[in-house]
This record gives structure tokens, C-alpha cells and sequence, in this order.
């Protein structure tokens, strides 16, 4: 398991791929505080230092009697409801809060909140049980010791967002650092038919044209469930098949559910994304959804236009974390395309004939952003998703790909994929290559009659020689050094012929 808590991973994705930055950092507070008295709270979360350890022992000794003693009677029950409010103030800092984060405060939530009749204090057991395990990660396992499995899985089964949002934020959490066993909540508790029983009933909210007002508790619920899908089909990826009939609601949510975000992979519309980064796309049963016959492009123009949004929102250090993931769905979705869905995917990615009027990768168009952070020094792995996209968007043909990029872009590619590189860059154009029979500069792209020429005089022989100086001494230092190994070609060159030693006093012509 993952030994950290502090972004969302990426199992080599996640983390890279999630929604904002800190987002899972975020305490459980779902809904306004009903049991216990406003002023109350507000004092408890001004308590700190020995007052507020000593309250926060009191209350967990009292909820902890209560399970034996029934201390808190039936007909008391805002009594026990707003102790564990006010317990869930203390919990959110674990500084002189100790006795929440012990193996017996943990069993104590756990207990109130799968045991307890009633449904506000399973729910409020519920948060302080969240944001414990969220803060201490001994406390996951301290829940998973305590074999409650069914039961949480069981809370998903409810027709309920706080249920499922509560549910699937603990199970998300015990799969950091935990021996949790993801196999046997699938197989034994049904754990991938309640996730997508949740999935087909969010699918049904936003397919519903005739809603007045959003619900907020929808899209979180929403999120944590997209969350503990994408962690499950990460870790446990021989159950991937178990999870295969979720492809028609994510996809269905994705096109069709109108959400207020700030930026666009912002939750759930990211999670959304990284969800589908798993599954099998390549299903015969899910094609239909993925490529509906009413508009084949549908998912695809949604996700080209996610990725045009985010090119102009995320700044340079949040693209290895956000878009990524989207890249590598566009990828999946071209992969398993018909026909006519490919070719617009390709016209819209590849460069067009108006990126050509200069070197690629220069323009302001969507190819060009592509182009440009496929050599991204900031996120190697965002540049490599981008290389490998624009490789298969080129038929994973060598000669298709410096083609269409240009043998700048395409070179160092191929060459690390040990895929054979043309030896001339000119051999990679046909005679009918391309959308244009003009010229194209092989290595830049760029039109040849576009091509703007330099006005500085030719070097002469001395200024030639110089720099062939110069190039030699810095080849022979890296091969010293053991950066390359590699002949010197300027020592190769003079051993061929091909430079000439000129005199001291040699004056060259001028006319």
C-alpha cells in the first residue's frame, strides 16, 4: 500500500492525476450541525492545550460508557448526537486530542457508527471517524483490526449521498497503509455492485433536465465514490473486470452533468477523468456508451474541450498533476475509436496547415501546446503521455510521426523507445504526405516558403574555424567526463579530409 496521505496518488497516476492540491485534506463536514448548540461548538473549537484534552477525554469516556451502560438513553439521544459533534470539533486538530486517535477511541466511533439504530449518530460517528483516520495513519488500521467490512459495505447499499459519501471516504482512506483486503470486499461484500448501483443513480440526477437546484452533497458523494473506484482498480487490478459496467454512467455524468467549478478538471469533473484512466475501454459491452451512434464524438469532443479549457487555466507546476490523466484517457478513447471518430480526434490534436506557417510548436493552437510540452522539462511524465499520444495518433508509424511533428519533436522520442529513426529527415515526407503539397522544412514543420531568413552575413573560414574549435574541445570534455561516448565528429571529420588547416597568415578573398 501507498505510505502517503499527503496528495492523492497516482499509483503512478493519482497522485499525479487528481483534482486540486489538498483537496483530500479536507475534513468531513456534510452537513450543518443540528444536535448540539452553535455557541457550544464554537467555544469547544477555542478550547486548546490541557482544557481541551480534558474535554475531549470526558466525551469519549462518556460515549465509550455509553455503549455498555447505555449511559445516553434512547429518548436522549440529541445528548449522545451532540457529544459526538462537539468530539468531532477536537478531532480536526489531533493536538491535545489524543484519546480519539487510540485504538479504543477508534473502536468506540466504529462502533456507534455501524451499531448505533439510529441514522444521525451513525453519521456523526461516521465524520469523527473520518477525520481520525484521515489524520493519524495508525488509525487505519485500527479500523481495519476491528473486521467491520460488511458493514461498511453494507452502508453503501443505502440510497443515501451522506451514506455514500461517509462510506466510500473510509474505505478510500483504508487503502493507505492498511492490509486491507480489496479482493474480498468485492468478492464477499459486493463492494464494485454498490459503487456502481451509486454511479447509475448519479447518472440518473444529471440526466435529469427537469432539476430546479444543484445539490451539493450529490457531487461530493459523487467524487468519493470516483476516488475509491480509481484506488481499488489500481491496486486490486485483477477486479477491473468487476467494474467494467461503470464506463456507461461515468460517461454519461461526463457529458452530460453541468457542474460549478472554478477551474475545469476541478471535482468531480477531474475525478470523473482519472476514473475512466483504469477501466477497460476496450469492452465490448461499453462501446455503445463510449461511442453512442445518436453523436460518435460525443465523449471525445468533451474531452478535447476539457483539455483546451485546461491549457489556459493551469499554470506550468500543476499540469504534471492535472491534465495528465486526461491526456492519457484521450489516448484510450483514440485507441479503440472507429473511423470517423479517429479522424476528428486527429484533425483537432495534430498540427494543421496553420501551425505550419511557423516552426511547430509556436503557434497559439492546441497542437502547438501539445507539442511544446511534449518536451516539458517540469513534467516528465505529462511529456511522455503527450509523446505517446502523438505517436498513436500518427499509427505508431516513425515516418507518419516526424511527419506530423517534425523531426525536432519526433527525434528524441524515437530514439528512447528504441523505435528506428529515418536517416534522413527528408525520407519521412512521401510525395503525397501531408494535407499540403508544399514544401515542409523536415525538421522544424514549418512551410519552407514560411521560413523567415536570417540577414546576418555568412561566418568566414577563420569564424569556421573557431567554432570547429570550440566543438571539438566540448566533445572531447564530455567524453572525458563519460556523458557520451560517442566519436568526436569534428576529429573525424579533419581524419576524413574534410577540414582543411589553414595557414597563420591566411587572408581569405574578399570581393
Amino acid at each position: 500500500m501507498v505510505k502517503q496521505l499527503d496528495r492523492p496518488r497516482s499509483g503512478g497516476l493519482w497522485r499525479i492525476f487528481s483534482s486540486p492540491k489538498g483537496q483530500q485534506s479536507h475534513f468531513v463536514e456534510t452537513e450543518i450541525p443540528s444536535m448540539a448548540n452553535k455557541s457550544q461548538l464554537s467555544q469547544a473549537a477555542m478550547l486548546s492545550g490541557p482544557a481541551k484534552l480534558t474535554a475531549t477525554t470526558g466525551l469519549v469516556d462518556k460515549l465509550t460508557r455509553d455503549l455498555t451502560s447505555v449511559n445516553l438513553l434512547p429518548h436522549r439521544l440529541s445528548e449522545r448526537d451532540a457529544a459526538l459533534e462537539e468530539l468531532k470539533v477536537y478531532g480536526r486538530d489531533p493536538r491535545n486530542a489524543d484519546p480519539i486517535f487510540t485504538r479504543e477511541g477508534i473502536e468506540m466511533l466504529t462502533r456507534h457508527a455501524f451499531d448505533s439504530p439510529s441514522s444521525t449518530t451513525s453519521r456523526n460517528a461516521l465524520r469523527c471517524l473520518c477525520n481520525a483516520l484521515l489524520l493519524k495513519a495508525e488509525c487505519r488500521q485500527f479500523f481495519v483490526d476491528l473486521g467491520y467490512e460488511a458493514k461498511v459495505c453494507n452502508k453503501l447499499k443505502n440510497d443515501n449521498r451522506d451514506d455514500e459519501f461517509l462510506a466510500s471516504r473510509l474505505v478510500f482512506l483504508t487503502t493507505y497503509d492498511t492490509d486491507t483486503k480489496l479482493e474480498q470486499l468485492i468478492d464477499k461484500y459486493h463492494l464494485a455492485d454498490s459503487m456502481i448501483k451509486n454511479l447509475e443513480r448519479h447518472a440518473k440526477y444529471h440526466s435529469d433536465g427537469g432539476r430546479v437546484t444543484a445539490d451539493p452533497m450529490q457531487d461530493m458523494a459523487l467524487a468519493e465514490t470516483l476516488k475509491l473506484l480509481f484506488n481499488i482498480t489500481h491496486h486490486c487490478k485483477q477486479k477491473v473486470p468487476s467494474f467494467t459496467q461503470a464506463v456507461p454512467h461515468i460517461v454519461t455524468i461526463l457529458c452530460n452533468g453541468s457542474f460549478q467549478v472554478d477551474k475545469p478538471l476541478d471535482s468531480p469533473i477531474g475525478p470523473l477523468v482519472n476514473a475512466l484512466l483504469n477501466l477497460d475501454l476496450g469492452a465490448k459491452e461499453v462501446q455503445s456508451s463510449l461511442y453512442p451512434p445518436a453523436k460518435l464524438t460525443a465523449l471525445s469532443d468533451r474531452l478535447v474541450s476539457l483539455l483546451e479549457q485546461s491549457r489556459a487555466v493551469y499554470q506550468q507546476e500543476e499540469l504534471e498533476s492535472t491534465v495528465t490523466a486526461l491526456i492519457g484517457v484521450i489516448q484510450m478513447v483514440h485507441g479503440h475509436a472507429p473511423q470517423d471518430v479517429v479522424v476528428l480526434i486527429r484533425q483537432k490534436l495534430l498540427p494543421t496547415e496553420a501551425d505550419r506557417k511557423e516552426v511547430l510548436g509556436r503557434s497559439a493552437s492546441l497542437p502547438s501546446w501539445l507539442l511544446k510540452n511534449s518536451t516539458n522539462p517540469v513534467a516528465p511524465k505529462l511529456r511522455d503521455i503527450i509523446s505517446n499520444l502523438l505517436f498513436d495518433l500518427s499509427d505508431k508509424d516513425a515516418s507518419r510521426f516526424v511527419e506530423n511533428v517534425g523531426y525536432g519533436f519526433a527525434s528524441g522520442f524515437l530514439y528512447n523507445k528504441n523505435i528506428s529513426i529515418p536517416q534522413n529527415a527528408s525520407e519521412a515526407f512521401s510525395d503525397d504526405a501531408g494535407s499540403s503539397s508544399r514544401p515542409i522544412n523536415p525538421v522544424t514543420g514549418q512551410f519552407l516558403d514560411s521560413e523567415q531568413h536570417s540577414d546576418v552575413p555568412e561566418m568566414t573560414e577563420a569564424e569556421k574555424e573557431r567554432e570547429a574549435e570550440k566543438l571539438f574541445v566540448l566533445f572531447e570534455r564530455l567524453r572525458a567526463n563519460g556523458i557520451i561516448s560517442v566519436e568526436n565528429p569534428v576529429r573525424t571529420a579533419v581524419e576524413e579530409g574534410r577540414f582543411e588547416e589553414l595557414p597563420d597568415d591566411y587572408r581569405e578573398d574578399v570581393d
